[in-house]
């Protein structure tokens, strides 16, 4: 029994290969310009929901479905993990997924691969939007910078320290030890004035 088809064959990130058959070596390309799904990316830098995303795609039938390879180029915007400025850049990452025939899928499983990992044909289409996420958010930096040398933000006062140039950013510190004594040295000096 054949599960039914759930995909959107209108979804911009469903690709049809029916004109693929099942010929090993059968290839075409696919070149489109799509907007960027939700959530795109980590809480500190991703790819805009609805921006632009360039595929260059390459679908190939072999033996066990359908290779879907390529590369996916789009805009990324994110902020400092030092002293919070936006920062935009641009992604251009190479992508490659094997979208397995459903009855290579159950040999596939049964040979030991995760359920989750193996991608599978629905009908003649398939949805490249999870392979899609694998490729682009892992590829994204971890810890975004807006330069290798910024300086962050004054633990203290929260101000930033790229303000302040060459020039010293300091704060008093007073030892939380020693705070009674300067208490006792400033009443001290307020009975001396008066």
């Amino acid at each position: 029994m054949e599960r039914p088809i759930t995909l959107d064959p209108r979804s911009p990130f469903v690709l049809d290969t029916h004109e693929l058959g099942r010929r090993p070596g059968t290839m075409r390309r696919v070149q489109r310009t799509i907007g960027a799904p939700e959530d795109l990316g980590t809480a500190v830098i991703g790819v805009p929901a609805g921006s632009d995303l360039d595929l260059d795609l390459r679908l190939e039938a072999v033996m066990e479905g359908i290779l879907v390879s390529g590369s996916v180029r789009g805009r990324t915007v994110g902020e400092c993990v030092r002293c919070l400025d936006e920062i935009v850049g641009e992604i251009d990452v190479e992508m490659q997924e094997l979208y397995v025939y459903p009855e290579r899928a159950k040999v596939a499983i049964e040979d030991g691969d995760d359920e989750e990992d193996v991608r599978e044909l629905e009908g003649d289409l398939v949805d490249i939007e999870p392979a899609l996420r694998d490729t682009v958010v892992p590829a994204l930096p971890f810890r975004p910078v807006c330069s290798p040398q910024c300086p962050g933000l004054c633990s203290e006062c929260g101000a930033k320290l790229a303000d302040f140039g060459d020039a010293e950013h300091t704060h008093e510190i007073l030892d939380p030890r020693w705070a009674e004594l300067d208490r006792m040295k400033t009443l001290f000096d307020d009975t001396k004035e008066s």
